[in-house]
């Protein structure tokens, strides 16, 4: 039933926004390609072009494709599965989502900051490195964010920090947006710094970049934060984030965390270059 529940909210959700999207056509479906170089052909306002999935920029312009491809072709149910996952930790731990002053950290076109919005957040602030993201949520969303900023974490000015630090958020989400250079350890560990203690934390990964072998970092960093006492883990779920133009499952793991201590200078220059 909730499956159900969620398919007819985003299917109003998407007949909302005013789509330019035309038609949609996978590229590669047979020969298979890595998640991150998956491509599609679209027409839009009757013009034909290329788009790599990852080229968010080039996604966000056209209204309506991140939806239509993402959640409406492949079937991804992260945004709403990890904010409902949080409210039901939440609960159990006797606190409450209406309490929470969220930083949503790769907010994109603010899917994430939708769903916590419908379950009562009422303070949530959006962080993207990219433009075009803050002006889709201002074209499709522009009442979910108290504010959203355009910044680069890993290099923010003594204004930009002091700014975030004065939101005095408590909870830090990032979802579907973490594991392909699009936001580096380090940028998380800042995000994660910059919210108070204690607070909580809410991310999706894709698995494999939580194995051992993994080598962009963030098997590592995770494994420091809960062996050094940083957060503590309440919920580690594995689950599929959607599929691939291929029909493939592509599985996810879903975290659920409190952090228990601020972060370290030493371990923030820890992650300095990866």
């Amino acid at each position: 039933m909730q499956e159900l529940a969620t398919d007819v909210i985003w299917q109003n959700r998407l007949e909302q926004i005013d789509s330019e999207v035309d038609d949609i056509r996978f590229i590669d479906t047979i020969n298979g390609v890595e998640q991150d170089e998956e491509r599609c052909e679209i027409v839009a306002r009757g013009e034909k072009r290329r788009i790599r999935f990852h080229d968010y920029a080039a996604v966000f312009r056209t209204p309506g494709l991140y939806e239509e491809l993402f959640y409406d072709r492949l079937e991804c149910c992260s945004p709403s599965y990890i904010s409902n996952l949080l409210e039901s930790v939440v609960h159990e731990s006797g606190e409450r989502l209406e309490d929470f002053r969220v930083l949503d950290v790769g907010a994109g076109n603010g899917m994430v900051g939708d769903e916590l919005q419908d379950l009562g957040v009422r303070s949530i602030i959006g962080i993207d490195i990219i433009p075009e993201a803050k002006e889709a949520t201002n074209r499709d969303r522009p009442d979910v964010y108290e504010d959203y900023r355009v910044t680069d974490l890993t290099d923010l000015s003594e204004v930009q920090e002091e700014r975030l630090r004065r939101a005095d958020a408590n909870c830090l989400t990032t979802v579907a947006a973490l594991g392909f250079g699009d936001i580096p350890p380090l940028a998380f560990a800042k995000a994660l710094d910059l919210i108070a203690t204690p607070g909580w934390l809410a991310f999706n990964l894709k698995e494999g970049f939580l194995r051992e072998q993994d080598d962009s970092g963030f098997s590592k960093l995770i494994r420091r934060l809960n062996r050094d006492g940083f957060i503590q883990t309440l919920c580690y779920r594995r689950y599929q984030h959607r599929i691939s133009i291929s029909g493939e499952p592509l599985f996810y793991v879903a975290v659920i965390a409190k952090k228990l201590k601020d972060l370290d200078y030493d371990l923030l220059e820890s992650l300095q270059g990866e």
